[in-house]
C-alpha cells in the first residue's frame, strides 16, 4: 500500500520541478562528487568486470547477511543489470570495497500520461567500520553525476523510515523529495538486519538536475532549528527510535511499537496533505501541513 505524500503533478512536495532536465551541468555534479569523495578518502568506480561485480556483492552480503546463508544478489545478475545499462559501482579505501551500490533503469507515468527515464537505486551498503565517514554521500553522489551523464533526469529508491542516518542522508545530504510511505514494501525479509519486522519504506525521488539537488550536495540544506519549526504553526516533528537497529536486537517488541507508531503518523500526515520538508537536529522528521 502507498501513501502519497504530495498532489500529483508536475511540481513535488518541496517545489522541485519533477524531472529538472537542464537545471544542472555535469561540470558541478563532477566537482560536488569529487570533494565529496575526497573527504571520505575512498576511490569509487563504476564496475563492469565480473570480479569487481562480486566485490559489491561481497559487501552487500556483509551488510545484510541473510539469515538462510544465502546471497543478497549475485554478481552474474549485477552483471546483466550492467550489460543492460544499469549502475554498479564500489567505494575502495586504498583497493579494499568498503561500500556499493546498483540500480536499475526504469520509467516512470508522468501527470501528462508520457513515460519519463529513471534509474531505481535498489542497494546501496557502506561497511560498518566506514560509516559516518563521508562515504555513503560520495557513492550517491557519484551516482547522481552518472545519471546526469546518462542524461537520467531522476533516481528513486526505498529506506526505512525508522533509521535517522537514512533521513540526515537522504533528506539534507542529497536533498531528495520523500513521495509516499509504502507498507510492508518487500514482505518478510530474511537478512538478520531486518527479519520478523515489517519492511515499511519511505520512496525517495530525487531530481538530480534540480536546484535542491545541487544546494544539498554543496552542504546547503540544514537541519531546521527548534525556532523555524516552532515560529510556523504548520510545522510538526514526528520523532524516530535513537537506534533502531540496536533496538531490533534487545527489544523486538519495542522497535514493533516504534514502526506502528511512525507508520500511523507519517500515513496519517500523508492522508492529510501534509509533506516532510526536511529534519530537526536530531534527525526526526519535520513535517508541514499543506493549508489551502
Amino acid at each position: 500500500m502507498r501513501v502519497s505524500s504530495c498532489p500529483v503533478g508536475e511540481t513535488g512536495a518541496v517545489g522541485a520541478v519533477l524531472y529538472g532536465s537542464g537545471m544542472t551541468n555535469e561540470a558541478t555534479a563532477r566537482t560536488a562528487f569529487a570533494g565529496a569523495q575526497s573527504r571520505a578518502g575512498v576511490t569509487i568506480r563504476t564496475l563492469t568486470d565480473l570480479s569487481e561485480l562480486s566485490d559489491a556483492r561481497d559487501i552487500f552480503d556483509t551488510v545484510w547477511p541473510s539469515v538462510a546463508g544465502g546471497s543478497q544478489v549475485q554478481a552474474n545478475l549485477l552483471r546483466a543489470i550492467v550489460h543492460a545499462g544499469g549502475y554498479a559501482s564500489v567505494a575502495y579505501a586504498d583497493e579494499v570495497p568498503v561500500a556499493a551500490a546498483f540500480g536499475f533503469c526504469g520509467r516512470h507515468r508522468g501527470a501528462d500520461g508520457a513515460w519519463h527515464d529513471l534509474l531505481h537505486s535498489h542497494m546501496a551498503a557502506v561497511l560498518d567500520g566506514f560509516r559516518d565517514r563521508h562515504v555513503g554521500t560520495a557513492l550517491k553522489l557519484h551516482q547522481r553525476l552518472w545519471a546526469l551523464e546518462q542524461s537520467i533526469p531522476v533516481i528513486t529508491w526505498t529506506f526505512d523510515p525508522l533509521v535517522r542516518r537514512n533521513s540526515r542522508l537522504n533528506l539534507l545530504k542529497l536533498g531528495v523529495e520523500v513521495r509516499g510511505y509504502e507498507v510492508d514494501f518487500y514482505g518478510n525479509m530474511d537478512d538478520a538486519l531486518n527479519s520478523g519486522d515489517p519492511s515499511d519504506r519511505l520512496f525517495a525521488w530525487w531530481v538530480v538536475g534540480s536546484d535542491r539537488a545541487e544546494q544539498a550536495a554543496h552542504g546547503g540544506l540544514l537541519p531546521l532549528s527548534d525556532l523555524e519549526i516552532e515560529s510556523d504553526d504548520r510545522r510538526f516533528v514526528v520523532e524516530l527510535p535513537d537506534d533502531i537497529v540496536a533496538l531490533r536486537s534487545s527489544d523486538p517488541e519495542a522497535a514493533y511499537r516504534w514502526r506502528l507508531l511512525v507508520r500511523d503518523r507519517l500515513t496519517s500526515a500523508f492522508d492529510e496533505g501534509s509533506v516532510i520538508i526536511g529534519t530537526d537536529s536530531t534527525g526526526n522528521y519535520v513535517l508541514e501541513r499543506h493549508r489551502p
